[in-house]
């Protein structure tokens, strides 16, 4: 669990570090909202091309070399970033992340789902998340203090500096996933023979509950559940304020009136320091209750008026950060428990093919609200609009998992060791 929370850091990092760069970016190579906004949503055109090929693929050679493969390649593309200074370039920089990093969050759904029974899996999950909050805390004030200090270095752009150092670190922990992981509890040499069976009872319970069976999913049986589309839908509304909280903050906080890119960087920390702790006690209450919909459902319509109430917050600083951070910290406790419903109601292989089109089916509202907002603020001179125009799409999301999902289609049971 560390090591993949360090490598989902990493990811968040890298995918989002496009957030602070723009600041700059934009001004020195004269880029328009609208070429950011567009640059942002092809990187989930690649993911939406590649994802559910990536996790075919997982399912035969297994989680590890699936996930060396991704953080080695996500790591040159990033590293090739910096050499982009015309907005193809910058298009096609962007596409090719989306394209390297396809298949990594949904694989490392499926391997959380390899290791740990259902009734203790959110509590995982919601560990595997912290990874976005960290990256939040993390990435902004390191991104900010890399284009504070070593801008004009070496006759390289802050932002150059920024993909450059930033690149690194994916492929330093490929190498270590591959020597490190283990695809399955059997395979692990540090569990002892007693708790190796302990551990393949539980997932062997939690299969047979569920009236599945691991060696014989297939992807077909998964994309023929209409079960699997009601959560796409649901996930495009979660990856409309995924882009919200991770790809405009910097810049929400830029039009409340901070100009300083270190500052920015800083203040954007704030939000998931609170998101954090929120989010491990919701995958808690959830686990505890063993209840998701509403979990899931509530969070995301707190996070909508939150939108909503920044669109008419945006020219005070401290009003900004209150809301974001409030639904930051919806938006993350949200995200964990949606994302453990599709492996609790989806058996083996059908999980990872279920997940891999559900993320999917998201990255079309990913790929399409960063253009359409980078539109409204070219066109409108404000993201305001584009603010309450994300909170609807965020509220039918919710809507569609309480009408859609049934609560009895998610049956679960405590285990001993939960």
């Amino acid at each position: 669990m560390p090591l993949l929370l360090v490598c989902y850091v990493v990811s968040f990092i890298d995918r989002t570090n496009i957030g602070i760069a723009q600041v700059r970016l934009k001004a020195d190579l004269g880029f328009s909202e609208g070429v950011y906004g567009l640059a942002v949503g092809l990187f989930f055109v690649g993911f939406i091309i590649f994802e559910v090929p990536s996790n075919m693929l997982l399912a035969r050679i297994g989680a590890r070399k699936t996930l060396v493969r991704i953080m080695i390649t996500w790591g040159i593309v990033t590293l090739l970033t910096s050499l982009a200074t015309t907005p193809t370039l910058f298009y096609g920089a962007r596409f090719l992340l989306g394209v390297a990093e396809a298949g990594f969050f949904p694989g490392a759904l499926f391997y959380l789902a390899q290791w740990f029974p259902s009734a203790r899996r959110t509590r995982m999950t919601a560990l595997f998340f912290l990874g976005v909050p960290l990256s939040g805390i993390l990435g902004p004030p390191i991104s900010g203090w890399i284009m504070h200090t070593l801008g004009g270095a070496l006759g390289l752009h802050d932002w150059q500096w920024l993909f450059v150092l930033e690149g690194i670190p994916p492929i330093l922990l490929g190498v270590l996933v591959y020597f490190l992981f283990q695809d399955k509890p059997s395979e692990a040499k540090w569990l002892s023979d007693n708790e190796k069976r302990a551990i393949e009872e539980d997932l062997a319970a939690d299969q047979a509950r569920k009236g599945g069976d691991a060696k014989h999913g297939s992807m077909l049986r998964a994309l023929k559940d209409p079960r699997v589309y009601v959560l796409g839908l649901v996930s495009c509304g979660c990856y409309t304020l995924a882009n919200a909280v991770s790809f405009w903050t910097p810049l929400i906080i830029n039009s409340s009136g901070v100009g300083n890119v270190l500052s920015i960087g800083l203040l954007a920390a704030i939000p998931p320091i609170l998101g954090m702790g929120v989010m491990i006690l919701v995958g808690r209450h959830s686990d505890k209750t063993l209840e998701r919909r509403w979990h899931a459902a509530g969070a995301e319509f707190f996070a909508a008026a939150c939108l909503v109430a920044l669109s008419f917050a945006t020219g005070n600083p401290y009003v900004v950060i209150v809301l974001l951070a409030l639904m930051t910290a919806a938006h993350y406790s949200g995200l964990t428990v949606f994302y453990s419903i599709p492996s609790i109601y989806l058996s083996g292989p059908d999980a990872a093919s279920g997940i891999a089109m559900v993320t999917t089916m998201g990255s079309f509202a990913a790929a399409t609200s960063p253009a359409l907002l980078g539109w409204i603020k070219t066109t409108t001179g404000s993201l305001d609009l584009g603010l309450q125009i994300s909170a609807g799409v965020v509220v039918l999301g919710g809507v569609i998992l309480l009408l859609g999902i049934p609560a009895k289609a998610l049956r679960e049971r405590h285990t001993a060791e939960a």
